[in-house]
Parts: structure tokens; sequence; C-alpha cells
């Protein structure tokens, strides 16, 4: 022990942290199978439920139910009627929870936390090493919690405010334009776009060719197939010209070389074209970024973020804080002499720089 004096009182107010940090990490998993197994759906009415009714309306084992049902009443993600011995989902649980596609469904944002502990033997070996760990090279689950957990903001916000906010380009998509979405992932930023603006040619562009293919299948499910299309390729390399709006949604940071891809943009867009970088929120300095918000996007640069740059060329390693005067900084290395933000979300700097 350290002859350093303890503070009983800190000490105290520390371990409850503690213990609250540690019921959420426990119980991270069980979201995931809530979601999966269609527990939450089940109850999204709000009818009261008993542990045998829930497990019979999905075809589950009433005792792994009711202790699952214990867990999520006791972290306040459902509802206890002791007078009846039964189980709830208020309207608010229900949205977050039970209704994908709402703006605060958050099962996907789990997912995705779930699928980095699978990956911790790989980073721990990153971290001696220095060396870096594609995104490609994550559990599936990472692809599919990244998109669930980013759509509902990108479905809140993208069209109502991100596109208005940005200097003319909503009335450039409503006539038609051809908007290149690099790193489009699973292809949500993109297909929102698309249904917003029938006029204008959308193509998705990502180097992972699962998600790529998931992408198309998404957009084949949406009617948008003859107006959207994807294709792999890098940041660096994608190909065609003249785009009068590129767009990157939080995957500028991930990038080996983002100057090299800002340079790449640059060469791509039209004269006077946009582009339109949303990155996780930040402040410039490590102070303004110690808060729950930081929190969560620090740890997963450290543990997506980095190691998929430090796998590419370059490495540059920008992290999910990089910031906005950092991010600036990039940018204009990449031949771009006007950059400012656009518009916020807590959760989201939405960038828009001009040749």
């Amino acid at each position: 022990m350290s002859a350093r004096e303890i503070d009983q009182t800190k000490l105290d107010e520390f371990m409850g942290r503690f213990v609250g940090d540690l019921g959420a990490a426990v119980s991270a998993s069980l979201v995931v199978i809530g979601d999966r197994l269609g527990l939450y759906r089940a109850m999204a009415d709000g009818d009261p439920v008993s542990s045998q009714q829930l497990a019979q309306r999905t075809g589950t084992d009433p005792r792994y139910v009711r202790e699952w049902l214990c867990n999520q009443a006791a972290g306040g993600y459902v509802s206890y009627d002791a007078s009846e011995d039964t189980f709830s989902l208020s309207p608010e649980q229900s949205l977050a929870l039970a209704q994908e596609g709402s703006p605060a469904f958050v099962p996907g944002a789990f997912q995705l936390a779930t699928s980095l502990t699978k990956d911790d033997e790989r980073i721990t070996r990153a971290f001696r090493s220095g060396e870096g760990v594609g995104w490609h090279e994550h559990h599936h689950d990472l692809f599919a919690g990244t998109e669930r957990f980013f759509r509902p903001g990108y479905a809140a916000n993208l069209i109502s405010s991100w596109i208005p906010a940005l200097d003319g380009v909503e009335q450039r998509l409503a006539a038609g334009a051809v908007v290149a979405d690099v790193g489009c992932g699973h292809g949500a930023s993109t297909i929102l776009m698309a249904e917003a603006f029938p006029t204008s040619e959308f193509v998705g562009f990502d180097y992972h060719e699962a998600s790529v293919e998931r992408a198309r299948a998404a957009a084949e499910a949406a009617g948008l197939s003859g107006r959207v299309s994807f294709a792999v390729a890098s940041a660096k390399d994608y190909p065609g010209g003249g785009y009068e709006l590129v767009t990157m949604f939080d995957c500028l940071h991930d990038m080996g070389d983002p100057v090299g891809a800002a340079r790449h943009v640059r060469r791509t867009l039209a004269d006077d074209g946009t582009w339109m970088v949303v990155e996780p929120f930040a402040g410039d300095s490590l102070a303004d970024n110690l808060n729950p918000v930081g929190r969560v996007f620090y740890g997963a640069s450290t543990l997506v973020c980095t190691p998929a740059s430090r796998d590419q060329e370059v490495g540059l390693a920008l992290g999910a804080q990089a910031g906005e005067a950092r991010l600036g900084e990039v940018i204009a290395a990449g031949g771009f002499t006007r950059f400012r933000r656009a518009t916020e979300t807590p959760f989201n700097l939405v960038l828009e720089a001009r040749p």
C-alpha cells in the first residue's frame, strides 16, 4: 500500500461509480440478447407481462427470461410492478429498446460495445507491438452494431438539419446532383440521402467488401438499386470525378492517411462542390472531452479507431476525439481553403469544406 493517506469518502464515491460501471458492463450482453431474441419487441406495447408470459411469446425458457427481467428491472431498463409481479416497458423504454428506427434506439450501441470485448486479446497484442488491427479483422457484430448505433442519429438529423446547414447543398440535391458517400459501411447514410432527394444520384464506397454487399442488399430492399450503387474502394482511390457533394460519416479519423484522403476528395470534387465531414463530437483539448460522451469515444478510439488507422499506410491515428482544429489542419493539408463547423449535435461535429 502507498504511504499516501486514503480519503474514505473519495474511495466510497469511486467504489459507487465502479459498481454502476460493472453493472452496466455485465448488463451490456443482456441487452444484446434481449434484442436478438425479441424480448423487448414482445413488450413494446407496454402491457404488463409475467416472465412466463414473455417466455411463451418469444419461444424462450421461462427461468432464463425471469433472471433477464430481474437484471433489466434492476438497471431501470424494464419497469417492475411488485404487487402483480409483472414487468413492462414504459413509452420511453419502448422507444429506446423495442422500436428499431426510432431516434432513441440503443441496442445497436450495446451490440457494438460487446463486439469489442471479443477482440480484447488482439488489441492487447497491438498495445505491445504498436501494430494495427484492421476494421475488417474485428468481430462481425462491430459492423452491424456500428450501423445500428449511428443510424438513429443520422435519421434524426441528416436530412432535417445537417444538409440544410451546408451552404446551398440542399437546393443542389433537390435539383439533381451526383454524390459520393465515402466510407459508407452498410449504406445507412447513402440510403437516407437517396430517399430524401430522388432526383440525385448516389454512389457509396467502402474498402470492406462484406459491408458493401450488405449496402447493396439494403438499397435493393429499399427500392433504390437503380439510382444508388455501391463499390469496393478506399478513400484514396475511389473512382469518378465532378462530384457535387462528397460525404464522410464518422470515418475520416479511422483512416491511416486522412490527408491523402482529403487530397483525393479535392481531386474528385467539382470546383464548386462541397465536402461534408461528420465526426464524433469533441473539443480541441483533452480537458474539453473528459465527460461521459468523451469517455465513450475515447474507449471506441482505443479499441477500434486508432488500431484501424495503424493498420493502414501512414497510420496517422487521429483518434475519435481529434477535435475541429486538428481536423481542419488535415482538411487544409488536402487542398481545401474554406472550412467551417456547419452544425453539431451532442454526438457529432458536422464540418463543411470547400476548395
